[in-house]
């Protein structure tokens, strides 16, 4: 099962509830492109390829919704839809570049009729999910080269076939490894605080048979420190042209400590994450969600009545932190700014998005 899909049956959006596992496998189904955008938001699906795929089906759900009889007014009703889509997290590059590349497809000339842009909407959209699985394997083949029988790796939030279509980044890597034979250990960061390692992580791993061990966030530095971890792996909600790295809150330390230790750090990342646009990680718009998700666990209060919290979702590790870069095109290393522009635009120009 995929992790969103398009139902053809009932022509609805249909998505794994991510906030159930792992007690409950649940699929959500979506008529309405403003529901389905709240769903991102409230993380019923999340990592970037997924949040992306979930940005493809909702304009083309978007479309069909739209009682528009003539081609102007169905972009506009797209344009809308797109500005509320996009509104759903800010952080992960891949939804607004799915909500373009689906506007570019409304806007070609050459569908005559609104059924035609309609259906030449959800054809994109299925491709852009077909693509994200083929590019996840890519990825998770060229980072398991990189991966030696009986390493230990370190990996941070999730980034399995939950975070994507199908498949994975970080998690792919392992997954790929796995696949070859390859005795491997994972040490599973809990990821603090919406917990999506131990609960998702694991799961996945558990689902594939792969050993692991569950850690707290703070517990990283230590295995690094005493040689219990060779390599570290984590995804990407947005990279800059210059290699810097946006992904899940607490990635950062795990690169600095890395680098400390003499132990490789690698994120995996598709070339649609990475924003040629922006000159350096600074610039990403860094999401800060709802401080109860750090003042609450599971319904329970663990702070004083009355405390505050600050609650970023995502921190930006500069790109002198970073080994190499896996994406579907190949390991991108230093110097960034150069190989990364070069890659991006070779992956996007054979991918027929240049």
């Amino acid at each position: 099962m995929r992790t969103v899909y398009w139902d053809y049956d009932t022509d609805t959006v249909k998505m794994i509830d991510q906030r159930q596992i792992p007690w409950e496998l649940v699929v959500a189904t979506f008529d309405d492109y403003h529901k389905l955008a709240r769903a991102i938001t409230e993380m019923y699906v999340r990592g970037a390829p997924a949040i992306g795929a979930a940005a493809a089906f909702g304009m083309a759900l978007a479309a069909r919704q739209s009682d528009a009889s003539d081609r102007m007014a169905l972009l506009r009703d797209l344009e809308e839809a797109g500005r509320v889509l996009n509104e759903a997290r800010p952080t992960a590059v891949n939804l607004s570049w799915a909500v373009a590349r689906l506007l570019r497809v409304a806007t070609n000339e050459e569908l005559e009729g609104v059924d035609e842009v309609r259906d030449a909407l959800l054809t994109e959209a299925q491709r852009l999910a077909d693509q994200d699985v083929e590019i996840n394997r890519r990825m998770g083949y060229n980072g398991a080269a990189l991966v030696s029988d009986g390493d230990t790796l370190l990996h941070h939030c999730n980034t399995g076939a939950l975070a994507t279509v199908d498949w994975g980044t970080a998690l792919g890597v392992i997954f790929a490894a796995h696949e070859q034979g390859k005795n491997i250990h994972v040490l599973v960061d809990e990821t603090r605080p919406r917990l999506q390692g131990s609960l998702l992580t694991c799961w996945e791993l558990e689902q594939r048979g792969i050993s692991y061990d569950l850690i707290a966030d703070n517990a990283a530095g230590h295995f690094m420190r005493t040689g219990q971890v060779n390599m570290v792996v984590v995804g990407s909600d947005r990279t800059a042209a210059n290699g810097d790295v946006a992904n899940k809150i607490g990635t950062y330390k795990l690169a600095v400590v890395a680098k400390e230790n003499g132990v490789p750090f690698y994120p995996v990342v598709p070339t649609s994450t990475i924003d040629l646009n922006l000159e350096h990680g600074d610039l990403i718009p860094i999401e800060e969600r709802d401080p109860d998700e750090v003042l609450i666990v599971r319904g329970q209060p663990i702070a004083p009545v009355g405390a505050t919290a600050r609650n970023p979702a995502f921190d930006v590790t500069p790109h002198r932190y970073v080994t190499g870069i896996i994406t579907e095109a190949g390991v991108i290393y230093p110097p960034f700014v150069k190989n990364v522009r070069e890659t991006v635009e070779r992956a996007r120009k054979e991918q027929g998005l240049a």
